[in-house]
């Protein structure tokens, strides 16, 4: 007899466990469906630009540059030419430039801030690359990180070719303007026509100009 009790005593313990484990299944799971869209937006917080290392010093520029050589441009050192490695340096650069655009337009939508469209025709910015390391101030980093691997950052910016966005006064006006509202801070944007060799053909109408495709 005392047995048997102990064996149904047995068996009520292990259904009450069972029982209790249900329960906390289900508890879990009605949870975890409440707390899912927290989950969710936490996970999201994850896809962040904040995470993305920037060139800070030679050996970074080294590792960015290696990285798009091999798998942007996807070559290595036996059978890349001259514009393998300017394209690889230009990639490079535009990851550090591109971090502090993309931080700078999150900081203009979080304040609402007013934005200015400037109109022009032309847009004569010059040469993209030293221009960029200039301002970012990484153009010693860049040099010494390029001399190191047997490059010379001056033949590289030679290969570089001039936006064909215009080739008149005009272009250099606007290019000012953006620049100089750069340095201010503002929230300003370019915006004009594409023409191919950055100029239109130009016809009068009855009076009126009419622009047209140069080629």
């Amino acid at each position: 007899m005392d047995q048997e009790k102990s064996k149904s005593n047995g068996n009520n313990k292990d259904a009450t466990v069972e029982d209790k484990k249900k329960q906390e299944n289900s508890s879990d799971s009605t949870s975890s469906k409440k707390h899912a869209p927290a989950l969710k937006e936490n996970n999201y917080k994850q896809i962040s630009i904040r995470g993305i290392p920037l060139l800070e010093n030679v050996e970074e520029v080294k590792k960015v540059f290696n990285r798009h050589l091999h798998f942007t441009i996807v070559k290595d050192r036996d059978v890349a030419t001259d514009h393998d490695y300017y394209e690889s340096i230009a990639y490079t650069v535009r990851d550090h430039l591109v971090s502090r655009w993309i931080r700078t337009n999150q900081y203009h939508f979080e304040t609402d801030q007013k934005r200015v469209y400037y109109l022009s025709l032309e847009y004569h910015m010059g040469r993209a690359l030293s221009n960029c390391m200039i301002n970012l101030g990484i153009e010693n980093s860049v040099d010494e990180a390029l001399y190191e691997m047997g490059l010379n950052i001056e033949e590289l910016e030679e290969l570089e070719s001039e936006a064909a966005l215009g080739n008149g006064g005009l272009g250099r006006l606007a290019a000012c303007y953006l620049d100089s509202m750069a340095t201010l801070g503002l929230s300003a944007y370019g915006y004009g026509l594409r023409y191919d060799y950055g100029i239109f053909a130009q016809k009068i109408e009855d009076g009126y100009q009419k622009e047209y495709p140069e080629n």
